[in-house]
């Protein structure tokens, strides 16, 4: 069973080179479609019509997307998604700093993702208040850096960067007057940066030590790894 193609619509204002980036991706989704078998129905909107009402996003070309097998691109945190928009504007020609041009969405998960960065981003602002110390976000993409940006324009007395390299790269949010040393964010995999605090602090803090396995449970085999 194929997709059916239930709206494209363009509010481009006479923007021709926009209507045919979305034309492109209408048969790029159409080949998706139809070869790879998904049961999808879509609609594509370019130009004005496509703005992200929450301002997060700076979106030109909006796919909307639903149907049978629209729960797959929303697994695993939208892996699919951001994978049909990293080969749109492979096909659009972006640099990566416009990627974000073309979103995909499916069953409004752009929209709880933007609820929640919201959510994020004041977790963020008031840690930053009350202890008057950076932030540091979990390694992201561009995209979800660049949401996170945004969301933090509206508090005062903070101001965000970026940091890392490659795909450990991170967003950290500062007090505004912050004149310590600059924080290095830790690589994936790694349990806490050089700001964190350990996973567990142990009597430190007033509680016991973590207990260790004694002999008789070494002698069972228990030993740690």
């Amino acid at each position: 069973m194929t997709a059916r193609l239930f709206s494209l619509s363009y509010d481009v204002h006479g923007m021709d080179d926009l209507n045919r980036a979305a034309q492109q991706v209408a048969s790029f989704l159409k080949a998706l479609t139809t070869t790879g078998g998904l049961r999808l129905k879509y609609r594509i909107t370019a130009g004005a019509g496509a703005a992200d009402p929450d301002g997060i996003e700076r979106r030109e070309i909006y796919v909307e997307m639903a149907g049978h097998d629209a729960p797959l691109l929303t697994e695993r945190g939208g892996e699919l998604l951001r994978a049909l928009e990293h080969v749109s504007a492979a096909i659009l020609r972006l640099d990566e700093q416009d990627q974000e041009l073309v979103s995909f969405d499916a069953n409004a998960f752009k929209a709880t993702r933007a609820r929640q960065t919201r959510l994020l981003a004041e977790t963020a602002a008031e840690h930053v208040r009350i202890s008057g110390r950076p932030y540091v976000f979990p390694a992201m993409s561009s995209g979800e850096r660049r949401m996170l940006h945004v969301a933090l324009r509206s508090y005062d007395r903070l101001r965000t960067e970026s940091s890392g390299e490659g795909r450990d790269r991170c967003l950290i949010v500062y007090p505004a007057d912050y004149d310590g040393p600059a924080i290095e964010p830790a690589r994936r995999g790694s349990t806490y940066t050089r700001t964190s605090e350990p996973r567990y602090s142990g009597a430190r803090e007033g509680r016991p030590e973590r207990p260790g396995l004694d002999r008789s449970d070494r002698e069972r085999g228990f030993n740690r790894r």
